[in-house]
């Protein structure tokens, strides 16, 4: 009877080992994979930086402009005072703040949109839709993110636009104020859901905890929920403001494509990204100063796109809760 007990001891052990080691064997393979995606994506980062720069020092020092100088390529580049962007026309200028100040312009009224409504929707439905109401607007939300930019696009300048000339007539149907609405809608899901993770993540005892000190839902949620979820809120309109900025074709489409500096945003003009659009679409010759100019615009987007990251990081990184 033992050495039957002790066989059969045996065989167990032996398949709880061959387990083991086929669990440790498909463990090992999944954790090479999960590595070489992690080192792929640092590469690809590293590879798009290194042609952004590239390709913008080949602008900078494009033989074109050897009469001009390089120096002064830089000083007209970082203008001030009167920038103009001109690259497509025969006398160039470089003042890359004509294309910047639509995108920031554009981009601030996108966050006056999305901010309110998505973190109203974030509190909503994080405190205050039952978990049926939940399950059923949270998917049509997110779906929304799923709607293709041109179609935004063309919301903004068939919508949007023509519900902006109703009160004015004088303005212009290409205009960066229903560009920028538009994008605040499009980016109004990304902020709501991200936020109302952050604040379904705070522990249910600190809100037991205010209403056992007499406080509403509504209170506890402005005073306890959203200090206690700032880090996962504030990384919410981080990503928001990064789309914002880098938004290409509802700013193509509805916001104007001539590259004029002002601050107005009831007047059409160009982005970085609507600059990119309009060069890329191939009418202009591969490797020409005018084709090198997309690389320089679009190392200044990245560069404040990485801003943007940054001082998102040290904000979650100092006010970051850990329950």
């Amino acid at each position: 009877m033992s050495d039957t007990t002790n066989l059969l001891l045996s065989v167990t052990s032996k398949e709880a080992l061959a387990k083991r080691k086929a669990r440790e064997f498909r463990e090992g393979i999944i954790q090479i994979l999960l590595a070489i995606a992690a080192v792929s994506s640092v590469l690809v980062t590293i590879g798009i930086m290194e042609v952004l720069v590239g390709e913008s020092w080949k602008f900078f020092t494009n033989p074109e402009l050897k009469e001009v100088g390089i120096d002064n390529i830089f000083a007209d580049f970082f203008n001030l005072v009167n920038p103009q962007w001109t690259v497509l026309f025969e006398e160039k200028h470089f003042g890359i703040l004509t294309l910047l100040s639509s995108t920031l312009l554009t981009s601030f009224i996108a966050l006056v949109v999305a901010i309110p409504i998505g973190t109203t929707v974030a509190i909503f439905l994080s405190e205050f839709a039952i978990p049926s109401v939940r399950e059923a607007l949270k998917p049509i939300l997110e779906l929304l993110a799923g709607v293709p930019s041109v179609v935004f696009g063309y919301f903004a300048l068939n919508v949007i636009s023509p519900l902006i000339r109703s009160f004015n007539q004088d303005i212009p149907g290409f205009n960066r104020l229903s560009a920028g609405i538009v994008i605040g809608i499009a980016i109004i899901p990304i902020i709501s859901s991200i936020a109302e993770d952050a604040m379904r993540a705070v522990p249910n005892q600190m809100r037991e905890g205010s209403y056992a000190l007499g406080a509403t839902r509504l209170n506890t949620a402005i005073n306890v929920v959203l200090p206690a979820a700032f880090s996962g809120i504030v990384a919410a309109y981080i990503l928001g403001v990064s789309r914002a900025v880098g938004e290409t074709m509802i700013v193509a489409v509805a916001g104007g494509l001539q590259a004029i500096y002002s601050w107005n945003p009831l007047e059409g003009a160009a982005t970085i990204s609507a600059f990119i659009v309009q060069v890329s679409l191939g009418d202009i010759e591969f490797g020409s100063l005018e084709y090198e100019s997309i690389f320089a615009a679009g190392l200044t987007l990245a560069i404040i796109t990485l801003a943007l990251n940054l001082v998102g990081f040290f904000l979650i990184k100092k006010y970051k809760e850990t329950y």
